[in-house]
């Protein structure tokens, strides 16, 4: 297999890991504006807490893996989606900026404004993520001298936004099948009860939006029927309808995992049915930008790949550590549900959020 087939199967398994690992705790984030009182907030941030930064190392080594083995595409794609970019790279740092300060201020109008931005920094990114994603199929303006040749605006179109309402109701889905895991009570029965109809919608949306990319880019259907496309439309679709049969007969690890696979497989089969074309010109197919001319040297790949082998697995194993190390349920700390006072809590340094 040439080295830039295997560093586009490399990017696109990278993606789909930041998918399943940063969507859940996307989702959490989203489910967050809905929390009845201080506990349930708290119980929101404590889920995540030992797990969301390393979350996000997925999508620096997916940003870092494209810009080095395609790097014709980085800077294509990111001079075009600049803005939106910036938008969500602001949203991700008033995210992680409100999980560290709201303990470090007095009263609950301090508290409630950070927990504002929390929610709005997790929903922010969940819909511009997909926005970027809708545009890549729907297919971008680029020359034939690999240039950008649009703008903002018109990254708002009507495909776009529909993937990115898609991507919001998939993280909040997975977000609610994960938050389950983690509470008890209460709140993990409200969460049981809202999985059906957030997959309903996901369901739907996402019907919805393979029959708009049909009418929008139809050469992404052409690789229909490969055993390859097949086995993981397949696995896709039976782990999408098992989310709800084991949510309601209790699953919720089960549950979980299926969503996982789902979310991993709709990456992964849209790579597939694109392959080898990274980025598709809506001015001209052949301009697209592909695995075969924009990639790196032979060289570059291959030095890369050693490293890509070597590193991976170390990530690989620092995720499973963590998620085995904080496994279980999460409570709130009854020494922190002060907020009501206004009386300045003390910190110590900790996470605890």
């Amino acid at each position: 297999m040439a080295l830039d087939t295997i560093w586009f199967a490399l990017v696109a398994v990278l993606f789909a890991g930041y998918a399943v690992l940063d969507g859940f705790d996307l989702g959490v984030g989203v489910l967050s504006l809905l929390a009845r009182d201080e506990g349930e907030r708290r119980v929101h941030l404590q889920a995540i807490g030992p797990f969301w930064d390393g979350n996000e190392v997925w999508l620096l080594t997916g940003g870092g893996a494209l810009f080095a083995a395609f790097p014709v595409v980085y800077a294509t794609v990111f001079s075009g989606f600049y803005l939106a970019l910036m938008l969500v790279l602001v949203a991700l740092i008033g995210r992680a900026v409100a999980m560290e300060f709201r303990l470090l201020g007095d009263g609950p109008a301090w508290r409630r404004g950070f927990d504002l931005a929390f929610g709005l920094g997790s929903l922010l990114p969940a819909v511009l993520f997909g926005v970027a994603v809708g545009n890549v199929l729907r297919g971008v303006p680029v020359t034939a001298e690999h240039e950008w040749a649009g703008h903002f605006l018109g990254l708002l179109n009507p495909y776009a936004l529909l993937v990115g309402v898609l991507s919001l109701a998939m993280f909040t889905m997975h977000g609610a099948l994960y938050l389950r895991l983690k509470t008890t009570g209460a709140l993990e029965a409200r969460l049981a009860r809202w999985v059906t109809p957030l997959w309903g919608a996901f369901a739907a949306l996402y019907a919805a939006a393979t029959v708009a990319t049909w009418a929008t880019s139809p050469f992404l259907f052409r690789k229909v029927g490969d055993p390859l496309w097949l086995a993981l439309a397949v696995v896709t679709l039976v782990a999408l309808f098992a989310v709800p049969v084991l949510s309601r007969r209790g699953r919720a690890g089960a549950a979980f995992v299926a969503s996982s696979v789902t979310l991993a497989g709709m990456i992964l089969v849209t790579a597939v049915s694109a392959f080898p074309v990274i980025v598709p010109s809506s001015l001209d197919l052949a301009n697209s930008l592909t695995a075969y001319n924009a990639s790196s040297s032979p060289r570059a790949l291959g030095a890369m790949l050693v490293i890509a082998a070597l590193g991976v697995p170390l990530v690989l194993a620092y995720s499973i550590f963590v998620y085995r190390l904080f496994r279980g349920k999460v409570v709130a700390a009854p020494a922190l549900v002060q907020a009501s006072s206004g009386q300045r809590e003390p910190h110590d340094g900790t996470h605890s959020y």
